[in-house]
């Protein structure tokens, strides 16, 4: 079987495509791929890296104002759907995929126009552009949350998850506790803002150091790369607290992960599959700056359901942080019933859920 991948601009839309490729190579090492990105995007950087064949088409996204920048891009989409196809010709996927990005764009709309069985993956509860003009042209359409369904063809949509859920499972939360420092029996939580960190997030907790000193749980807090050095010095003002533990970034999150009993983060798409898979407990702090307020919107899905905590950054402040924190650690029972509700949600054979609806469109 051949497949064809496409995703890109964010890791959001490129982390689900490498775990979908990595699951599928499990289960069938005959299985090739072809992965056509854009030669600027993180994609670029991060598919070469895992061995992918890897193909770049020129594509920029439409701006939301009206600007002459879009008569280019109508241009680049009509270059990119050509040079889409001499790559597909070439390649003679069975079935090609498309993971988000306006580089799915063009991709994805050849392998239509060229009778090649087609899916787009959708990890938002609101759907972004791309995805919604591709729904007119492709088979199916994959969704993670059930809130996504009414922006498609009802007839096109199946629930599969999201991939990431599917690579975390498996850990025993160990070897993730002793990497990092932490001790193996203390009640721990882990407070990130996503792969570049988040500064309202990093302000509220260094703020938050001297009370969360005195706490009878650790503290396990990401401050992202580009943060990290200006953190490191308000923390040494202020003091380390013991219990805290400050880091730049985590390599290894899927074994971190499996030994926390709190997330303090983001709502991207990508967390909340791992999250809900795992059955972790959050409080979740949206970034507003995102397109169509999506973060807040995949909050709310899971917020409504019980199995996190909704916090907006308008109201985020460090004692409202630690507040949170200690409600829900502090209380058994809220914190085993909001792990139930978070593992009800979760979707942990996604990757095996796309592979199946692949295989069942490759064969018709």
């Amino acid at each position: 079987m051949k497949i064809a991948v496409s995703g890109g601009g964010t890791g959001g839309h490129i982390y689900p495509a490498l775990a979908l490729i990595r699951e599928i190579q499990k289960k069938d090492k005959n299985v090739e791929f072809l992965y056509i990105g854009t030669e600027k995007g993180l994609e670029s950087k991060l598919v070469p890296r895992e061995d992918i064949p890897f193909k770049a088409i020129h594509i920029t996204g439409f701006k939301r104002k009206i600007s002459f920048e879009n008569v280019k891009t109508v241009l680049r989409f009509l270059k990119g759907v050509s040079d889409s196809k001499k790559m597909l010709k070439e390649f003679k996927p069975d079935v090609v995929i498309g993971t988000g990005g306006y580089v799915c764009g063009p991709v994805v709309y050849a392998a239509a126009k060229m009778g090649i069985p087609t899916i787009v993956h959708e990890q938002n509860s609101v759907p972004g552009l791309t995805n919604k003009f591709l729904s007119r042209y492709v088979d199916k359409i994959a969704i993670c949350f059930e809130e996504a369904r009414e922006f498609f063809p009802e007839q096109k949509v199946v629930l599969t998850g999201n991939p990431r859920a599917s690579e975390v499972l498996g850990q025993d939360g160990i070897r993730g506790r002793l990497s990092s420092g932490l001790k193996l029996k203390v009640p721990t939580v882990l407070i990130f803002g996503g792969s570049r960190g988040a500064k309202p997030i990093n302000e509220a907790v260094v703020k938050s150091l001297t009370e969360l000193s005195g706490k009878p749980y650790q503290v396990l807090y990401v401050t992202g790369d580009v943060h990290f050095e200006e953190v490191q010095k308000e923390v040494q003002l202020v003091g380390n607290p013991d219990n805290v533990i400050v880091k730049p970034f985590i390599h290894n999150m899927p074994e971190v992960l499996a030994g926390i009993d709190l997330t303090v983060s983001r709502a991207g798409a990508t967390t909340l599959a791992e999250l809900t898979s795992l059955g972790i407990p959050s409080i979740l702090i949206p970034s507003p700056y995102v397109t169509d307020n999506h973060q807040e919107k995949n909050a709310r899905a899971l917020s409504e359901h019980g199995a996190v905590r909704l916090l907006l950054e308008k109201d985020l402040t460090g004692p409202k942080l630690v507040e949170n924190i200690d409600q829900i650690l502090g209380n058994e029972d809220k914190l085993a019933n909001m792990k139930k509700a978070a593992k009800k949600l979760g979707i942990p054979d996604a990757a095996q859920r796309l592979y199946k609806l692949m295989e069942e469109l490759a064969k018709k």
